[in-house]
């Protein structure tokens, strides 16, 4: 049976006044996204857990972070895709439209490795993403060397935190089959389907 063909949620999304703590956080997410993701409306039947998600990505999606956001939006993007989450491709994808990254960059993200609108720091983040999104990690010193002619150590902990956050991500998408927003959908239907992408299992 090929599982990626399915469409049915493991857990299915709670209504968003299922946990009354969360209220404030659900607030907080629908004014960044414009809705609050089935991830975390699943997430909500341990409230301690949509908690500690919520406190690491704020430190991620930090205003005040030195690594552009857009640009951690497309390293999510780079991760989970080597990781074959569909459900955050799309999620990552239409995020970094958000924050406001050109509509032929996003088309182009596949092709970041010889598209001219990526720069050499870019890529090198990109590499990273890649290569840490694979199982096993491929991560290698020669990437923290090309890491290094870009970004500071501090921007390198940006970068790795935000890796670390969608490797998170990409487990619980893709092991619950969190079935799929209409924004984000919309999105990989747009920037992705013609490399290939569909929403698989996580079609609502």
């Amino acid at each position: 049976m090929n599982r990626s063909s399915e469409s049915s949620p493991r857990l299915a999304p709670l209504p968003i006044d299922h946990a009354p703590e969360l209220k404030e956080h659900f607030a907080t997410v629908r004014k960044n996204l414009g809705f609050v993701p089935n991830s975390i409306l699943i997430m909500q039947r341990n409230p301690k857990v949509v908690k500690a998600f919520a406190e690491m990505t704020a430190a991620v999606w930090d205003p005040e972070s030195e690594v552009d956001r857009g640009l951690k939006r497309l390293i999510a993007h780079v991760a989970s895709r080597a990781a074959g989450c569909q459900y955050c491709m799309a999620h990552t994808i239409e995020g970094a439209a958000h924050f406001g990254v050109e509509e032929e960059k996003l088309a182009a993200v596949w092709e970041y490795r010889t598209s001219p609108l990526y720069t050499e720091a870019e890529r090198a983040a990109l590499d990273l993403a890649f290569a840490a999104g694979v199982v096993p990690n491929a991560v290698g010193d020669e990437h923290f060397a090309e890491l290094r002619k870009h970004w500071s150590e501090e921007e390198i902990v940006e970068i790795v935190a935000t890796i670390s956050l969608f490797g998170f991500l990409n487990r619980w998408n893709d092991t619950m089959g969190t079935p799929l927003e209409a924004k984000p959908m919309a999105a990989g239907d747009r920037f992705l389907a013609r490399g290939g992408w569909t929403p698989g299992k996580h079609r609502p």
